[in-house]
């Protein structure tokens, strides 16, 4: 049995707008030697970070409603709830998720906690996203509205239960997928 390989026969950038688009032929060569010639396209838009605030003394967590365009391309509702998330941009992850926590979430953090870095669609997405969780209080959670008007934001902050939320995710209310994990480890790890 021979190792596995891969090689990049060639190359072609079908997009260079918002992100990178790319068209890529690849030659795989499997453990038993056979070879198999494949075409895939990969979306580059950097990495990102996301961050779940949450408040242990009132059992609650902070989040975001703010428009989506896939989703109202989908048919759906476009207003998702979301943890506060973004780019890096070069930025180291931990300042870059604290500066996202303060654009969308009016949220002032001193210390966020690094729980692992993890990639959302793998067959075709680049995007690895880091992922936080940081501690606030009530008088932390005192903004209504946030994001930025220039970037085309505008966030409704909800200041929720962890276990309103839990609910949210049974209903469908909420269904953005970095949001659940995060959920979900709160509920397991944070506030069981």
């Amino acid at each position: 049995m021979t190792k596995p390989t891969w090689e990049v026969l060639e190359t072609h950038l079908l997009s260079d707008n918002w992100a990178t688009l790319k068209k890529t032929k690849l030659r795989l060569t499997f453990s038993d030697g056979s070879i198999s010639d494949q075409w895939r396209e990969t979306y580059d838009r950097g990495d990102g970070a996301v961050i779940l605030p949450y408040d242990p003394v009132r059992r609650h967590v902070l989040l975001g409603k703010q428009f989506r365009w896939p989703a109202a391309h989908n048919g759906e509702d476009p207003y998702l709830i979301e943890a506060a998330a973004g780019l890096l941009e070069q930025a180291d992850p931990a300042e870059r998720i604290k500066g996202e926590a303060q654009e969308e979430l009016g949220l002032t953090l001193d210390r966020v906690e690094f729980l692992f870095d993890l990639y959302s669609s793998p067959g075709s997405v680049t995007e690895r996203l880091h992922y936080f969780v940081a501690t606030y209080s009530a008088d932390d959670a005192q903004q209504r509205f946030g994001g930025l008007r220039d970037e085309g934001e505008e966030i409704e902050i909800l200041d929720i239960p962890l276990s309103e939320a839990l609910t949210m995710i049974r209903e469908g209310t909420i269904r953005d997928a970095k949001t659940v994990i995060l959920l979900q480890y709160a509920a397991l790890h944070l506030m069981p």
